[in-house]
């Protein structure tokens, strides 16, 4: 892999000593790290419950459970990427299960390969959900921007008398003039007229 500053975390779970030392020799530390390592369906929902993972590596069948519902809950209930390892035999029945939810599939045996590649995948998939993630956050306080701004406004139309247009020049005004956010403007202009305004 080329040369990057970020790493995943990585939940490894597999009952099987060799396929877990295989797995972990391809996911070098300056790529992927933390990986720790549950060895049962249970194990792997007591470590999601205490730590976020950016991908959850599931090799089925696990000695409690299948893998199924695991992978499936680990996409529907975080923004963890998931690859479900199965046997060949089972893998078009598994992919039809699990595919609507975004869990990855990967027939076993599988290559060497074929698991670096999957493992890119789950990179790519998860810089995509953290690009949402931003582009959400963002949205969200600019709402609650918007809304400090508008209770702002009513301050100053209430306390002073403005009409709503003059409270939105007074505001833009301020935070021109001062070199503040509007934000913080109506911050200060909540925290002047909030007494007089309840």
């Amino acid at each position: 892999m080329v040369f990057q500053e970020r790493t995943y975390s990585v939940l490894l779970v597999s009952a099987g000593e060799k396929f877990s030392k295989t797995l972990t020799e391809l996911l070098p530390p300056t790529h992927f790290w933390p990986v720790n390592l549950a060895r049962s369906t249970d194990e792997a929902r007591r470590a999601l419950l205490s730590t976020q993972y950016d991908m959850v590596l599931i090799n089925a069948p696990l000695p409690d459970d299948f893998g199924v519902q695991l992978a499936i809950d680990v996409c529907s209930r975080s923004d963890a990427g998931a690859l479900l390892l199965v046997r060949n035999e089972l893998f078009e029945e598994i992919y039809a299960k699990v595919t609507e939810f975004g869990v990855l599939t990967l027939a076993k045996p599988t290559s060497t390969q074929m698991i670096t590649q999957s493992l890119r995948v789950l990179c790519a998939v998860r810089e995509r959900m953290r690009r949402m993630e931003a582009k959400q956050a963002t949205v969200e306080d600019k709402i609650q921007e918007i809304r400090l701004v508008n209770k702002a406004k009513w301050a100053l139309i209430q306390c002073l008398g403005m009409t709503e247009e003059e409270a939105h020049r007074h505001i833009e005004k301020r935070a021109m003039d001062e070199r503040l956010t509007r934000r913080e403007v109506a911050s200060r202009i909540l925290s002047t007229y909030s007494h007089t305004s309840t």
